[in-house]
């Protein structure tokens, strides 16, 4: 079985992409099961260059199949914030997920349901040991979810701005959603199925 590193830190997002990878013949470990305290600074402008910048470097210090993924939150009222700097938006004062939904909230105060437009975008980063310092052979996937950002947020569910992330589809919020339900259907779960076929690759003796 194919060892393959997965690298972030974000509890959330770790449970989601060991739920969706669970049936794949992968060894799936983290940063902290391989001694890795290192963190990469996210310096990209990009999803992808950010993603890129993970899986290679990480891919490196561990010498293994490395995946990584860079993801967020496209407001268009907005001018596509917070963009790259989902996880950071408002800091320092905005400290939590609840934190930065709320002032996502407050900076769309006023602004019409029609105008409330949103996306989830997930790049995800696959770097083998081979390609971990050359960025042009790292291959990459994405995934979307559109929705619209809702007045208040609802649910318990999910983690990050999934209270706020209301998808017409199903007529709540990602954190109103079961989590096989969102697991499928959220950017992270399209990207991963994007994925597939290299993930499965991995495991065969030629690759």
């Amino acid at each position: 079985m194919t060892t393959l590193l997965i690298a972030t830190n974000n509890q959330g997002k770790l449970a989601e992409l060991r739920e969706l990878l669970t049936d794949l013949p992968l060894d799936l470990v983290t940063l902290r099961d391989v001694g890795i305290d290192v963190e990469v600074e996210e310096t990209g402008d990009t999803f992808a260059a950010n993603a890129i910048l993970k899986a290679t470097e990480y891919g490196r210090l561990a010498d293994l199949p490395t995946l990584a993924d860079d993801s967020g939150l496209e407001v268009d009222a907005l001018g596509g914030a917070p963009g790259v700097t989902t996880a950071r938006y408002g800091a320092p004062d905005a400290r939590s997920h609840r934190d930065r939904y709320l002032l996502l909230l407050r900076n769309l105060a006023g602004v019409p349901w029609d105008q409330r437009t949103a996306r989830f975008r997930c790049v995800i980063a696959l770097a083998t040991p081979r390609f971990a310092e050359d960025e042009a052979d790292v291959q990459t996937v994405e995934g979307v979810l559109e929705g619209y950002i809702a007045f208040e947020p609802a649910g318990e569910g999910g983690f990050g701005y999934d209270p706020v992330f209301y998808v017409p589809e199903y007529g709540c919020t990602l954190a109103q959603l079961p989590a096989a339900v969102k697991n499928r259907i959220s950017h992270r779960g399209q990207a991963v199925q994007a994925a597939r076929p290299l993930l499965a690759a991995l495991s065969q003796p030629d690759s």
